[in-house]
């Protein structure tokens, strides 16, 4: 009995995304209640076959061209439905997807601690050149950011830093993904309002679907100067949002 095929039941039978750390944890609970030679076989499997295997299984997948994927978001991995299947997915499980967008002054922020991290907000205010309390509070609240430490400066001013669900919104793997800085602009910011709470692998889009910044202005004091401009773009993980939560049952 191969591993990734061990794998790729505990991924069909998961509510959630799974890590590496947390199979390894369900081989070496196995082994220890069972009698079973694989299962006693695999409990000291190491971390890197384990990644090795699920990498395989999803060339595997990708390569049968099923309705289905295995990705990996934020250090998890979880099957989800392919985009073109959303309508009938959507309709059989009823999903709604309500659009939730970021302002163009919360993605220049976001950018700025993404790639500067950790960042004092000062630090921030210097680069942008307007005060970001708003923007700043906007980010803490939908989990995107976070406090980390202090400084060691003068002050001892906050560091921030992004959180795991930064990289579930954007549907990157780890920060090592990050475009590079000169593509950020083109990011699409529209994401579906319940996507930092559901699985992580609904925010999944291909590289080039990273265009077009939503530039609808957020109506927060330190940025009301700036001029909103028009032009709100449909998400392409609003497609993945639909059919990886219609994957699920929950």
């Amino acid at each position: 009995m191969e591993l990734k095929f061990i794998l790729e039941s505990l991924l069909f039978a998961a509510q959630k995304p799974l890590s590496p750390h947390e199979l390894k944890t369900v081989l070496s609970a196995t082994a220890d209640q069972t009698e079973d030679e694989t299962a006693r076989a695999l409990k000291k499997t190491p971390t890197e076959n384990i990644v090795a295997a699920l990498e395989e299984l999803q060339k595997d997948h990708g390569d049968a061209g099923r309705s289905y994927r295995l990705i990996c978001v934020a250090g998890a991995w979880q099957f989800v439905g392919q985009p073109e299947y959303a309508p009938w997915l959507r309709s059989l499980l009823g999903v709604k997807i309500r659009p939730a967008r970021l302002s163009q002054p919360s993605l220049e922020t976001l950018s700025i601690i993404a790639y500067r991290q950790p960042v004092t907000r000062a630090e921030i205010e210097q680069v942008r050149g307007v005060a970001v309390d708003g923007v700043m509070q906007t980010l803490l609240e939908r989990g995107l950011v976070e406090q980390t430490g202090r400084a060691e400066v003068v002050g001892r001013p906050s560091l921030y830093c992004t959180t795991p669900a930064f990289l579930e919104y954007f549907g990157l793997r780890a920060l090592d993904d990050l475009p590079a800085a000169d593509e950020l602009r083109r990011i699409v910011v529209q994401k579906p309002e319940s996507l930092l709470t559901v699985d992580p692998g609904l925010a999944t889009a291909p590289p080039d679907a990273l265009a077009q910044v939503d530039a609808s202005a957020e109506t927060t004091g330190e940025d009301a100067p700036r001029t909103p401009e028009s032009g709100d773009v449909a998400s392409p993980a609003e497609a993945n949002t639909a059919t990886a939560a219609d994957t699920r049952t929950e």
